[in-house]
């Protein structure tokens, strides 16, 4: 008999194609980034292809690809990477990853749409283009371009943006990014990546341009060289979390000022702040340099993390949720790592609800009062 394509979504309810109402997942919204829309939420991709710091190994992709599913069908599209992101012969495996999974994405979500029935019956007069179930929203990829030594050209910049492209097997970026400023061992190389970086825009490469790990004071310079270039300047992303806040904290206000959004890297402070670790339990691997940093920080940590677990009981949320929710509450885009289905569920999750002023400010004196703060990184200007 002849076979044809019939709406799932008309057959049994636009819930079919996600998931029953009483497991509903959360949908993330969307913010403004400068000329753009990015979710509210971002995932970073450090550890897909990172040995040294997450044991990441290749076969460990099916599990990341369905983390990666379930990420999309909650609405983040956005996606922080690197070209530098990957250990030694796994260079780019970040950018190679985040290009399959969408590709592998769309192509299910396509054939999701629809079922083959071998008997029509009376659904024998329905369209098999008809599809009801909403497109999710397209995939973001904001990729970092690392100043190597070696760029000292603004074409420099350009061609680096083209190896991206070709490892993710796309035409455009949606935010090309200067990964932190050489002003303070290399300044004469600095204006030729901000050069380069703006060609990109006015190349087409990419859709606005950011920058990372700069602080209030070399921000504002690019900023201004930005609009005399016409480049829109949408992101900047810092190390900001409860555990960076004392000097983090200055960035809001200047992201605000300048109409440019800011990104939250590293808001669970490398899972320091999960609530999973303490002296008795530290991060696998006598060689992991996870290790001996959560031995020096966990104890002037010990009443910021008590005050997330107090508000965590309170609201019958997670350290994790928690300290998530509380960068979400700084007006920031928090983009965490994540890598299995239960770190999916669990980190989208602090977008389900918000802390209230109260717990905010405590949160905030907790964070000021941390005996030791965590590192900068190194790469970080004033």
């Amino acid at each position: 008999m002849k076979l044809i394509l019939v709406s799932l979504s008309l057959l049994y309810g636009s819930d079919a194609l996600v998931v029953s109402k009483t497991n509903a997942i959360p949908k993330i919204g969307r913010v403004s980034a400068g000329p753009i829309d990015i979710s509210a939420m971002g995932v970073g991709t450090w550890s897909w292809g990172n040995r040294l710091l997450f044991d990441y190994d290749p076969s460990q992709d099916e599990e990341i690809y369905e983390s990666y599913r379930y990420i999309r069908d909650c609405g983040v599209s956005i996606f922080d990477t690197a070209d530098s992101y990957g250990t030694l012969d796994l260079n780019g495996r970040a950018e190679i990853l985040l290009g399959q999974f969408e590709r592998r994405y769309l192509k299910e979500k396509e054939s999701m749409n629809f079922v083959e029935v071998e008997d029509p019956g009376f659904f024998s007069f329905l369209s098999p283009k008809s599809k009801t179930s909403t497109p999710p929203p397209p995939q973001q990829v904001a990729t970092k371009l690392a100043p190597y030594p070696w760029r000292i050209t603004p074409q420099s910049m350009v061609n680096s943006v083209k190896g991206s492209l070709r490892r993710l097997e796309q035409d455009q970026l949606c935010l090309a990014q200067l990964h932190w400023s050489t002003v303070n061992y290399q300044p004469f190389q600095e204006k030729a990546l901000w050069e380069g970086i703006a060609d990109t825009y006015d190349l087409g490469l990419c859709q606005a341009v950011g920058v990372s790990n700069y602080g209030p004071k070399q921000f504002q310079k690019i900023c201004e060289y930005m609009k005399e270039r016409e480049v829109p300047l949408a992101t900047a992303q810092i190390q900001y979390s409860l555990m960076t806040y004392d000097f983090a904290k200055d960035m809001n206000a200047v992201c605000e000022e300048q109409n440019v959004r800011l990104i939250s890297y590293s808001p669970l402070c490398l899972g320091l702040l999960t609530g999973k670790y303490n002296l008795d339990n530290l991060p696998k691997g006598a060689t992991n340099p996870r290790r001996q940093l959560f031995r020096e920080l966990l104890p002037g940590a010990q009443n910021l993390l008590n005050t997330l677990e107090a508000i965590g009981n309170d609201l019958g949320k997670s350290q994790t949720q928690v300290a998530i929710n509380w960068a979400l509450c700084k007006n920031t885009v928090p983009i965490t790592g994540i890598r299995t289905l239960e770190q999916a569920k669990e980190n989208l999750g602090a977008y389900e609800f918000r802390l209230d002023a109260g717990m905010v400010e405590e949160l905030d004196r907790a964070a000021l009062s941390v005996g030791k703060p965590m590192i900068q990184n190194v790469f970080q200007t004033d």
